[in-house]
């Protein structure tokens, strides 16, 4: 089994551990190994042992804003959420990749620090952050990152600088390179306590005012496209309500997909194409998933389409 070739390494490791436990929608297949590391370096040993048996390895934070096949993830799927320490140095904090970005966030209120204020509310952590450069109200974390700590598919520990991300929106160098984030630091300037959690209370309130946060979703599925807004496309094409098995476009935010009674990865899969076929079918519009997809097909769904 793949599990005895890790068990030297004493890090928690399940097999067939259904990832639907662990991803906002509360959906997605079995991981064959998941690995839950509590120190860099012990990611760093899981990388490295992985390489060497030639084991497929899958990162991921905390699967805020991730979709799962109901296949499930092959060979070593790595949990960064036990590594999530927050460090103070200056104008800085470096906090690990698998930290809350709001935990970073609140973190920087507390040491009177501004400029994270727009993270207050995103849910992913600092990994996934990096990896799709997240934001929200005119903030991105392209704005305050100077640097991350690497891990690339060797193991093999590297620093690139803010500059050398490539940050764009919605992109990162890291989702073209094998590269798995350990740590990222954050430049942040002095700021008046009251005002900075001030502004956070605003944007949280504007958030909860408009999005669906009471019911498992993956946040925004979609990239807003050029010169349009992604949620009322969906509204004019008919579409905001529509239910697909368990799955329903949300009442509250068109550009949400919600799981309301038991959805499954697929159910997210087929509304998702039904928007994006209707939006384009109407007004000649492209729409891109903002929301990662990753794992295999269910067995199924493979032999239905190969029909």
């Amino acid at each position: 089994m793949l599990n005895s070739l890790f068990s030297d390494l004493n890090i928690p490791i399940q097999a067939n551990a259904p990832m639907s436990d662990y991803t906002f929608t509360r959906t997605g297949g079995p991981a064959e190994l998941l690995a839950f590391p509590e120190t860099e370096s012990e990611v760093a040993a899981l990388v490295q042992r992985a390489y060497q048996k030639q084991i497929p390895v899958t990162i991921i934070g905390n699967a805020s804003n991730l979709i799962i096949r109901d296949g499930g993830l092959a060979g070593l799927v790595i949990l960064l959420t036990r590594i999530d320490d927050i460090r103070h140095e200056g104008l800085n904090l470096v906090a690990s990749a698998g930290a809350p970005l709001m935990a970073v966030s609140e973190a920087a209120y507390q040491f009177g620090l501004t400029g994270l204020e727009f993270a207050a509310g995103i849910p992913g952590s600092v990994g996934g952050a990096v990896f799709m450069n997240a934001g929200a109200y005119s903030g991105e974390v392209s704005d305050v990152i100077t640097s991350i700590n690497v891990l690339d598919e060797r193991g093999n520990l590297r620093r690139i600088s803010g500059a050398n991300l490539h940050f764009s929106y919605r992109h990162s160098v890291i989702q073209e390179q094998v590269l798995t984030v350990l740590s990222a630091t954050f430049a942040l300037r002095p700021g008046e306590r009251r005002t900075i959690r001030q502004k956070m209370d605003e944007l949280n309130a504007a958030r909860a005012s408009h999005q669906p946060l009471e019911l498992p979703s993956c946040g925004s599925v979609f990239k807003r496209p050029p010169d349009h807004y992604t949620a009322p496309l969906i509204r004019e094409a008919g579409l905001q309500g529509k239910i697909i098995g368990g799955a329903q476009v949300s009442l509250k935010h068109a550009g949400f997909i919600v799981n309301i009674d038991q959805a499954t990865a697929t159910d997210y899969l087929r509304l998702i194409a039904l928007i994006q076929q209707t939006v384009w079918a109407k007004f000649q519009v492209r729409l891109e998933t903002e929301v990662r997809i990753i794992g295999r097909e269910p067995e199924t769904i493979s032999a239905q389409n190969a029909e």
